[in-house]
């Protein structure tokens, strides 16, 4: 994962699972203060994925080390299964955690990024434009 860019109110954070260049993470932040967390998926020619912005909007306005997310009404409706989707990021001094808890299922998925160890710039992600 990468910091691709931070403009005022949105931060793109691509995710890259070797070279799968698919993901990419958008945090923005609504007028009401709040965080909507959207999972941007495409494909190698840029074309969106078909299962791709789903996320979820913060519950409340976090902290500044853990946010979550619980799943939205657009990815109960495209993605059913997941309407018992939370997602949750925290942040530190020396780790990025990205979380997934599927509620009522032993679903869990966790990636931590050590940020002791910066990364050169990768290339872009799938349907990125500079």
């Amino acid at each position: 994962m990468h910091v691709r860019s931070c403009e005022d109110g949105r931060i793109r954070v691509p995710f890259f699972v070797g070279e799968d260049r698919s993901r990419t993470w958008v945090l923005t932040r609504e007028e009401n203060g709040l965080i909507q967390l959207k999972h941007d998926h495409r494909h190698e020619d840029g074309s969106e994925d078909t299962v791709t912005q789903y996320g979820g909007m913060a519950s409340n306005t976090g902290s500044p080390t853990v946010q979550f997310f619980p799943a939205d009404q657009f990815t109960a409706d495209v993605l059913p299964a997941a309407v018992g989707n939370v997602w949750w990021i925290t942040l530190d001094e020396t780790a990025f955690t990205y979380n997934l808890r599927r509620l009522g299922t032993p679903t869990l998925f966790t990636v931590k990024f050590d940020l002791t160890k910066p990364i050169e710039v990768p290339d872009a992600p799938w349907g990125w434009v500079d």
